[in-house]
């Protein structure tokens, strides 16, 4: 950190928070310290403590900044007219994230108790968006909670596997095939109506749901109810 920090009116949290994901950046995990980042924010150890409580607070708060630049990278995608594809993009732009950001994407990926931060919520939610599009498709061939899971747990897991191939040996079709894996299980290459099968049904009738206006409150949940035991992993 320079003079220039100071000039530009950077608040010592600010500071702090740039400071830490800069030697993460450069070294890793292992360059993290109570030392190094008091060091390079030019703040005194007991700052740390007071904004960010130890270091796993600021790790948490780190991780926070990391989910709000990828959620960023997200946001940005135009949707198109196949949520199939949108997916794929959205894949992709998620194992390129990863990538770019590696010693990041590792503390992003630690599991930590307590409530998530609201970026990753948000996050959550886009993915979630994003299989309802195909859910209203009448292309979802699970129910929307499992496709959702699916995603993330094999994008996550493909994401951490080739960040931890050195860069000399990494597969790059690895991500292609992984995520065609997921959504060859996920997904139909037509409409539910146009292929037979309860669970497809069920799952895009699931989706547009909310937007029927015939039944009453009670007689939606009803069938909503019996839409969610059609559509459940144990059947």
């Amino acid at each position: 950190m320079d003079a220039d920090d100071f000039a530009a009116g950077r608040s010592p949290r600010e500071r702090i928070l740039a400071a830490t994901a800069e030697l993460l950046a450069e070294g890793g995990r292992e360059a993290v310290s109570t030392r190094t980042v008091c060091a390079a924010a030019r703040v005194q150890v007991p700052t740390i403590y007071r904004l960010f409580g130890d270091m796993r607070g600021l790790l948490d708060a780190v991780a926070a900044e990391g989910f709000t630049a990828y959620l960023n990278t997200k946001t940005g995608l135009e949707p198109t007219a196949d949520p199939v594809e949108d997916l794929r993009a959205g894949w992709d732009l998620h194992v390129d994230f990863g990538l770019a950001n590696p010693a990041l994407y590792l503390v992003m990926s630690e599991p930590r108790p307590g409530a998530a931060p609201q970026a990753a919520v948000d996050g959550a939610k886009f993915l979630a968006a994003s299989i309802r599009r195909i859910a209203e498709a009448g292309r979802l061939r699970v129910s929307e909670e499992r496709a959702a899971n699916l995603v993330q747990a094999a994008g996550r897991g493909t994401t951490l596997t080739l960040i931890d191939m050195p860069g000399d040996r990494r597969d790059p079709e690895l991500s292609v095939m992984a995520r065609e894996a997921v959504i060859t299980a996920i997904t139909t290459d037509t409409p539910a109506t146009a292929s037979p099968g309860p669970v497809s049904a069920a799952v895009a009738l699931r989706a547009v749901l909310p937007q029927t206006t015939a039944l009453t409150d009670r007689e939606q949940d009803l069938l909503q109810e019996w839409l969610d035991r059609i559509t459940s992993p144990a059947q």
